[in-house]
Formats: C-alpha cells, structure tokens, sequence
C-alpha cells in the first residue's frame, strides 16, 4: 500500500469519526422545541369559536369590608345566554345565605359582578363565593373568607339607577344607543347590550360615568348591524352596590333584509302506478325568482343512479305554494326515494326524503 493511499484512508477515518461524535452529540443533547402557539379553547390556532355553554365565573377574593357590611366583586362570562348571579355567603363552609339575583347579560364578554350585602355581624369571619348560571348550567367560583372590619362605616352610595331610551342615527349597518344613567355617589360604569332578540347576546364596551348623584347622558355606536333587520338593546350600569338593568327597546335598521333560501317540504307522492308516479311537494320563493325539481334515486342517499325531474321557474313570492312534477320509467315493484328541491341566489334547499313503491 503506497502512501497516498495510506493517506486518503486516514483522512476518510478521520471523517467518519467526526461524524459519529456529532451523531452522539445531537441525540444526548437535543434542541429545545419551538415554542407552540397558543390555542383557542376550541384548539384551532389563530380562531376563536363563540359556542354557548355555561358561564365562566370567577371569586375575587378581595372584599371591601366595613362594620356590618361588605362589598364583593368577582366577573362572568356568559358565554351566550342570558345569565343570572348572586353571592353565596356565611359563617360556615356551606354558607347558608345568598345575595338577590342579578342580571349582567349574555355575550361572550367577560363583565364584572359586584354586590353589596349589609346586616352582618361584627368582627365576624365570613366564608363567600360567587355563583352564576344561564340555560346551559350553573358554575361557581373559588370560595374565600373575609372578616368583617371593627370600626369601618358602611361605604356611602347605591346602586345606579338607569334608563333606555330610543335608538338615533339609525342606517343600514348602525345606530346609536342612548340612555341615562345616576352613579348615587358610587363609581359607575354602564355598557349597551343588544341583538336580533330579546336574548340579546352582543355588547359595547364599557364606559366610566364618574361617582355623581346627577342623571348623565349614556351614549354608544352600535356597528356591523344588518340591514332591514329589527334589534333589541338594554343599557347596563354597575358599581359597588351591584347591576342594574334598564328597560328593553327596539329599532329597526334601514334598508332591504338579506333574502332567506326558498322554504321547501316533501309531500306524499300521487298516482302511484307501475312504471310512474307524480311527486309533489311546497316551496316558498321568500320574494326571489326560484327555480324547483325533484330528486329521485333507487339509493337511499341519492349517491348513485339520482335523477332529476325538469327545472320550472317560479316568479318572485312570499308565499307557499304548491308544486309537482310527473315522473315516468319507473321500474316495477321498487322502491324509490325522492326529496323536493329548490334553488334561488340566496341559495340551495332541499326537504326531507321520502319513499314510494311502484306497483
């Protein structure tokens, strides 16, 4: 073996050998993991889903106390329904009073929920915990204690006294919500709710309207609205002393609501016979040109073999009127499955399945 070769071997060796230790590096010493990116409670990166469920509620363990009275605080998140609150409170673990219930809304905003109780013993330990429910459930918070104070007067004010009042600058996609609001020597601060029912469910942010005991005007713009569309508002306001809710009203936004996908229904087929059958059905245009059809398959789920019965055009209507199609061909003694169906720029419908026999 000459001594080039010698050398190329050494250096190959050298290499290999280099390559293995870093082999040996790599697997004893991984690189740390990127950071994830934070996820929804859905666990969908980057969205965020508003799905109704029962509140979030949370304690907070901080109580303003004075001889015989306490204020509590603690917030919710309705999580779309409307929810209720209140406080459970006693001398013990289980409690054993509870505060009046409250109102604080339904959207998927976290609020706060203050309340106020009086009549307490003196330099007395109290247990505590805020409660909250809506139609999906009831969920409560973590319980604290707090310990009536000796020699602290009773905080001086009440809870706000509010009004609604009627909608202005009303468009296609927006109005503003006004209403009154009275602190009654409390910091204060109110928000509108509104929606397309009583059920509400959106809600303005918040707005500080000082500690006074005059009446101040309460104004916010309602935005991202739908045309020719009627909606519900409520003015909200809190301080210490708890929440309060104004009087419910209504308005309507200018312009021409979207259209709604024609209305259709599958009826009992006629003149059943051995080798056809008239399908018949309803469709509702909802004031839009609508074209209709039958769908009829030997597959209970149209996948395969589907037919159609000729397009016919209906004119523009808000009415249900009646429609049916003759059907030829058939097979003898089978089983057909059949479903109306109904198409407009507002979109695609199609009723129930249904089933005939021929003869």
């Amino acid at each position: 073996m000459n001594t080039n070769t010698i050398t190329i071997w050494g250096i190959v060796l050298v290499v290999l050998l280099a390559l293995g230790g870093l082999f040996w590096y790599v697997q004893s010493n991984p690189s740390p993991a990127a950071p994830s990116t934070p996820t929804d409670q859905t666990g969908t990166q980057g969205q965020t889903t508003n799905t109704p469920g029962a509140p979030v509620t949370k304690t907070n363990q901080n109580a303003g106390t004075a001889d015989t009275a306490v204020a509590l605080a603690g917030s919710i998140v309705p999580n779309g329904a409307s929810t209720d609150y209140w406080y459970e409170y006693g001398t013990t673990a289980n409690f054993g009073s509870k505060t009046g219930n409250q109102t604080v809304g339904s959207g998927f905003a976290q609020l706060d929920a203050p309340a106020y109780i009086s009549g307490l013993s003196k330099d007395t330990t109290y247990y505590f915990r805020l409660v909250a429910q809506n139609t999906y459930g009831q969920s409560a918070g973590t319980a604290y204690t707090f310990h009536t104070a000796i020699g602290t007067p009773a905080p001086v004010g009440s809870a706000p006294t509010v009004k609604t009042l009627a909608v202005s600058g009303i468009t296609q996609t927006s109005a503003n919500a006004s209403g009154e609001v009275t602190p009654n020597r409390s910091a204060t601060k109110y928000w509108f709710e509104y929606g397309q029912s009583t059920g509400l469910g959106q809600v303005t942010s918040v707005q500080s309207v000082g500690s006074g005991s005059t009446k101040l005007a309460a104004s916010l713009p309602l935005a991202n609205l739908t045309p020719g569309t009627t909606y519900y508002v409520r003015l909200n306001a809190q301080n210490d002393f708890g929440t309060v809710n104004g009087g419910m009203v209504n308005f309507k936004t200018t312009g021409t609501a979207p259209s709604a996908t024609p209305v259709v229904t599958t009826q009992v087929p006629a003149s059943i016979a051995t080798t056809s059958v008239i399908l018949r059905g309803t469709v509702n245009p909802t004031d839009l040109e609508t074209q209709y059809w039958f769908e009829y398959s030997t597959s209970a789920n149209f996948t395969s073999g589907t037919k159609t019965t000729p397009h016919k055009t209906l004119a523009a209507a808000a009415i249900t009127l009646s429609a049916e199609a003759s059907v030829t061909g058939l097979k003898t003694n089978t089983t057909y499955y059949y479903r109306m169906v109904a198409q407009s720029s507002a979109g695609t419908s199609r009723g129930e399945s249904n089933t005939f026999t021929t003869k």
